[in-house]
């Protein structure tokens, strides 16, 4: 063999690892851009499915039961401390005359174990004036939003038919079911 063909099978060598390279590396140049597409189409979805989750937040969030729900937690809040401070400071010491201490500091001791029943009865006439007081401001609530409401008369259609119990039409003089005559109630009376 001759340094020319020596040199064209060298060559042709290189050139195919060249090609085999560049195969190579289109393979793997595809498979990332592949890889990258579908990356951007995992993140586009996920976006998407984030962009759904904010937005039916959002749409409950602020809702108006959720709204009002949140200023009566922070209403009911402050009149709990109201409803307190009343029970605390003039109900117990008044309740407390009679057994000539504050009652709320009535309490039983068991060894080691103090069992604070006058700070529990304190919190049961707690929870008993506050339900009071809603219990109160619902009924009120509720006569103001009756106010102006008229009660719909529904126009009585039908009657029941004396001699086979059916239900027929008011205006009819004979039941369709049993054949009776029935008398005609005039209602202008």
């Amino acid at each position: 063999m001759s340094n020319k063909d020596v040199l064209k099978d060298e060559s042709k060598e290189v050139l195919e690892d060249d090609a085999k390279e560049v195969s190579k590396n289109d393979t793997e140049n595809d498979t990332k851009e592949i890889s990258k597409e579908k990356a951007r189409e995992a993140i586009k979805n996920v976006a998407k499915k984030e962009g759904k989750f904010i937005k039916e937040f959002k749409e409950f969030a602020l809702k108006g039961n959720v709204i009002d729900l949140a200023v009566g937690v922070l209403i009911g809040s402050a009149f709990q401390s109201v409803v307190t401070s009343l029970t605390n400071n003039i109900i117990s010491p008044i309740l407390g005359l009679f057994g000539g201490v504050n009652f709320s500091e009535y309490s039983l001791k068991i060894g080691k174990l103090n069992l604070a029943y006058g700070a529990f009865f304190t919190d049961i006439i707690n929870f008993i004036i506050m339900a009071f007081v809603i219990f109160l401001i619902v009924k009120f609530i509720n006569k103001l939003s009756n106010i102006g409401h008229k009660e719909e008369v529904v126009e009585v259609t039908t009657k029941i038919c004396p001699h086979c119990q059916s239900e027929i039409n008011i205006k009819a003089d004979r039941c369709p079911h049993c054949t009776s005559e029935l008398e005609i109630e005039d209602k202008d009376k």
